[in-house]
Formats: C-alpha cells, sequence, structure tokens
C-alpha cells in the first residue's frame, strides 16, 4: 500500500514562495523570506520539506561551486537549464542533441539506466545589457 505524504502548512508555504520565483533559492533564502512573511518556521523544518519535495520530484536542485545546494520548482519533464550568473533568473531548456549524445556514449560503453544534468551558466538579457536587477525578485 503507498503511503502518501501530508502536506503540512510549512510544506505549503515553501511550497507556494517557490513558485513565485524563477529563479534556485537557497535553503537559508528561502527560511529567512518564509520568516519576513511571518510564517514560524525553523530551517530544520525547511530542509526536511525541500528533502521530501525534491524526493517526489517536485523540486529540481543545483549545487553551486561551494557546495550550497539550490532549489527550484520546475516541470516533471526532463529538462536543463540556463541560469544568470548575476540575478539567477533561471530558463528551463530542452537539450535533445544532449540527449541523443549522452545516449550514444552511454551504450558505445554498455551502460543502460544513465541519468544526466546539464546547467549552463550566462548573462541574462538585463544583466548582459547592464541593466540593474534585484537578485531573488
Amino acid at each position: 500500500m503507498a503511503t502518501t505524504t501530508r502536506v503540512t502548512r510549512q510544506r505549503q508555504a515553501v511550497t507556494d514562495l517557490l513558485a513565485e520565483h524563477d529563479g534556485f533559492l537557497s535553503a537559508q533564502q528561502l527560511h529567512a523570506a518564509l520568516r519576513a512573511s511571518g510564517h514560524s518556521v525553523g530551517l530544520a523544518t525547511v530542509y526536511r520539506n525541500l528533502a521530501l519535495l525534491v524526493d517526489s520530484g517536485e523540486l529540481d536542485t543545483l549545487v553551486r561551486d561551494d557546495g550550497e545546494t539550490l532549489y527550484r520548482r520546475c516541470g516533471r519533464a526532463h529538462h536543463h537549464h540556463l541560469v544568470c550568473r548575476r540575478c539567477g533568473h533561471t530558463v528551463e531548456i530542452s537539450g535533445p542533441t544532449v540527449e541523443a549524445w549522452a545516449d550514444r556514449v552511454a551504450g558505445e560503453h554498455g551502460f543502460t539506466d544513465v541519468r544526466h544534468s546539464l546547467e549552463l551558466f550566462g548573462l541574462c538579457a538585463d544583466c548582459g545589457s547592464g541593466t540593474v536587477v534585484n537578485v531573488g525578485s
């Protein structure tokens, strides 16, 4: 029998906040934003809910160079990300050429059930043009 996870007030608040942002956010950023908006939630609760949402496939993660994990609500279909290095604006992109290459390379080496992730980093149109953009807005 499958178990269902009860949607708590805190999990709904985390989900709602992530739905309002188009970029990746850290657990600390989410925690601070939740507290600022009046939610009484601990950082451990934020981490626990993020882990559940990642496990259920509702969130994607991105690990920064410094090891910090960032979270974003994304579509469920396989995709990659194009991320602005300055403001964090994120776009979901497909990569059929990448998919074909990954399948070919895996097959050449006898691998099956291969997974991959690909993130591209650059400057979005606003940041590349010199327009000032507020991070996290």
